[in-house]
């Protein structure tokens, strides 16, 4: 129950593979050597990197890096009074510790440098933590990140998001994609870390690879250079497709589970990673940004990748600046006497007269900006309080289907007084009927429907001119809401030759005997994510029932799995994978001690309290199951199913009444749900409350008018109540169903006895 998987991986270290031209291997120990060391033949690559994101990504927090104002200034917040202040040429902050008491800590590090700046301290094990006090380097002023992205909430010092927790923690969730050549250095069994880098930020080699062969290859003579190995280099960055290409940047640019420390020499991104897919609650409804999503979700699903643009069409990727400046951008391959124009745009030209607009987020925006490409087909979000960040799935603005879905819409963001009713009018009046809908938009209207949507989802999934990320992204929603109409989608597309399609049907299959087959041919795919879901989802079976032609593959692909969660054990969802995998093959005792960790780590990390509760009710401990499922209520009344299962347990534990009230609310929010109505019934009927109980067995009924077990149900209460004239046409229903049935035979003749 509530079980989430994902999938990480083991570490892959200095010793590498070099991928030839000619597909030939060479094994060579190839070394980083630092971006300094490229400087003298690649020199404007280089100059354009100095003034780079990539190049201010992290630094020694002096004099120089520090860009915020630490000359004993005093932040006031909630009664707490915060200081920042130099000693010793040294930089300090006095705010709410580990414990929520003030005390003061050393920065370290800078993190990032534009538009905010993030500082690193540390603490106890190894632990980099990143401070919440934030400088906001446009403004120059000091704000606190909990306001800016937590406002809903109260993080206190307890709370997994409080900058001393694991949710701030730089080891686990930052320094892979701030320094190059990081090695995390997490020991599970101590707790601790142990994390290097070659280089403090991101230099060349993050994204080319460790370096010493290619300079090898650059010294020797012009014509002894070999023109079959990449330049001496593992990563090959150009004469790619754009694919290829846009994968090269995933591994920072995504929102995305790890498998490991990074391995420069993966084949496919799936090897190296699970990208999340562009569905709620991380994404809007139709794909757009949400959360913190990192681009890479949001491209892949757009016009533009599905015809092979690529980043570096855009940006210069030494200086991650855009390469021309305001619509010549898009005009490079959208011609500017059709798209360039009013009759386009219907905005006007900046210099013309009119007034400026304020956007829901407060931003105004002058007359001419709405002639922006960007500012209609990219529209974006605030993230971390000051960072605006544009949506990469480049999309025609359809505020009548923001009304339809409750998504954003480039019109009514910028004239945040405007409705979509509004925006909508000015569409037509413009466009005409506009019916183009974006691939996102599409998949979403598909799943709000009432009528055909496994049909419609079933389209999506098979047509392979929608992006990959939205026809898995499809599997999943039908996996999920249609799981009976998905076996055949499932089965199919488990053979599928994109690693994305493959991996999202084996996560989304339910084990039976057929699928056992099916997963257990998928233990020797080429694709790590493959072939560890699939160990996964078959780790629920005895080791006897997999095939012995199949067990070496099988262990081994449990093996990398089990590692891969090991890898990433300072999280709480690794912790909890653990744990699944233990409960899997038995092993109750190492399953509870894995969730409990993942608690440990996020007291408020559901899934773990829910299975731990499970296991504990396996075990008889009845009292910590209720604990912990009430806890879940608590901090988490949106996942109301959680009542249901808190009802069944204290009805085993002979707490009727209170198992009625937390069966009544689950029956109230699981409308659809004939179970819950069921169980809540048969309570009702024990505690004599006859009415209640009658009206939900009726209501069962009308549910699941076919259901055999539910009509005998309502039968059995109306017979025990000797009501038998409302139990004769229930019992009727049944003798039509079952012409043949002694059972109802009977029930009828005694019926009818007792009627005349």
């Amino acid at each position: 129950m509530a079980t989430l998987i994902i999938v990480l991986s083991i570490p892959s270290y200095v010793l590498m593979r070099l991928s030839s031209e000619d597909g030939k291997e060479v094994h060579e120990e190839v070394e980083f050597v630092g971006s300094v060391s490229c400087a003298a033949c690649h020199k404007a690559a280089y100059d354009d990197w100095l003034k780079s994101d990539h190049y201010f990504a992290m630094d020694t927090a002096s004099d120089e890096s520090v860009l915020g104002d630490f000359n004993d200034v005093i932040f006031e917040r909630n009664g707490e009074t915060h200081k920042f202040y130099k000693k010793n040429d040294r930089f300090y902050v006095y705010t709410d510790g580990p414990d929520g008491t003030m005390q003061e800590f050393e920065v370290e590090y800078t993190f990032g440098a534009w538009p905010l700046q993030q500082y690193l301290v540390p603490l106890e094990g190894g632990r980099l933590q990143t401070l919440a006090l934030t400088w906001d380097t446009i403004t120059k002023k000091w704000y606190h990140m909990a306001d800016a992205v937590y406002a809903d909430e109260t993080v206190g010092h307890a709370n997994w998001l409080h900058w001393t927790n694991q949710g701030q923690n730089w080891n686990g969730m930052c320094a892979d994609c701030h320094s190059t050549n990081l090695k995390k250095g997490f020991d599970p069994e101590t707790k601790t870390y142990h994390t290097t880098w070659s280089e403090i930020n991101v230099g060349c080699e993050a994204c080319h690879g460790p370096s010493s062969e290619h300079l090898k290859w650059a010294n020797l003579p012009l014509l002894a250079r070999p023109s079959n190995t990449n330049f001496g280099l593992i990563v090959k960055t150009s004469n790619i497709d754009n694919k290829s290409y846009v994968d090269r940047c995933a591994r920072c640019h995504a929102r995305r589970s790890v498998f490991g420390d990074y391995n420069f020499a993966w084949h496919d991104l799936l090897d190296q990673m699970i990208p999340e897919l562009p569905r709620e609650p991380l994404y809007f409804a139709d794909g757009q940004i949400l959360e913190e999503d990192y681009v890479y979700g949001s491209f892949t699903q757009s016009k533009m990748y599905m015809n092979d643009v690529q980043c570096n069409d855009c940006h210069n990727v030494h200086s991650g600046k855009l390469i021309l400046d305001g619509n010549a951008l898009c005009l490079q391959c959208h011609r500017a006497d059709e798209y360039d124009t009013y009759s386009h745009h219907f905005h006007k030209q900046a210099g013309e007269e009119g007034d400026p607009v304020v956007s829901v987020f407060g931003d105004t925006y002058e007359v001419g900006e709405g002639a922006s490409c960007i500012n209609c087909h990219m529209q974006g979000k605030y993230y971390m309080g000051v960072d605006y960040r544009r949506d990469h799935s480049f999309r025609i603005p359809r505020p009548d289907i923001s009304e339809e879905l409750g998504t954003p819409n480039a019109c009514t963001t910028c004239h945040g007084d405007k409705t979509n009713k509004w925006a909508s009018g000015k569409m037509e009046e413009w466009y005409g009927n506009v019916s183009r809908q974006h691939y996102g938009s599409y998949l979403a209207s598909a799943i709000r429907q009432t009528e055909n949507v496994p049909e419609k989802l079933a389209y999506i999934i098979n047509d392979d001119l929608f992006p990959s990320i939205t026809r898995a992204t499809a599997i999943s929603l039908l996996a999920e809401q249609y799981p009976t109409e998905s076996f055949p989608i499932l089965r199919d597309k488990i053979h599928d030759p994109q690693a994305l399609l493959r991996y999202t049907a084996v996560r989304n299959y339910t084990l039976d005997s057929a699928a056992a087959g099916l997963l257990t041919k998928l233990l020797n795919d080429p694709i790590k994510a493959v072939r560890t879901e699939a160990a996964m989802k078959l780790s629920i079976l005895s080791p006897e029932e997999i095939p012995e032609v199949n067990q070496k593959a099988y262990s081994s692909a449990l093996k990398e799995y089990e590692g891969a969660q090991l890898y990433s054990a300072d999280f709480a969802m690794a912790r909890h994978n653990l744990g699944n995998l233990y409960r899997n093959q038995g092993k109750t005792e190492k399953a509870m001690e894995q969730y409990r960790e993942a608690i440990f780590i996020d007291n408020l990390f559901y899934p773990a309290k829910i299975n731990l509760a499970m296991l504990y009710n396996r075990e008889g401990e009845n009292e910590k199951a209720e604990t912990l499922l009430k806890e879940v209520i608590k901090d988490h009344p949106e996942q109301y199913y959680v009542n249901y299962s808190l009802g069944l347990l204290l009805a085993e534990m002979k707490k009727y009444e209170e198992a009625v009230d937390y069966l009544e609310t689950a029956a109230g929010e699981m409308k659809d749900n004939p179970r819950v109505y069921y169980n809540l019934a048969q309570l009702q009927v024990f505690l004599g409350r006859d009415q209640e109980a009658e009206k939900n067995l009726k209501y069962l009924v009308h549910l699941a008018p076919n259901s055999a077990e539910y009509l005998m149900a309502l039968i059995d209460f109306y017979m025990t109540h000797e009501e038998f004239k409302k139990a004769k046409s229930y019992i009727l229903r049944i003798s039509r169903m079952f012409p043949d049935d002694q059972q109802a035979k009977q029930l009828l003749d005694f019926v009818n006895s007792k009627l005349r």
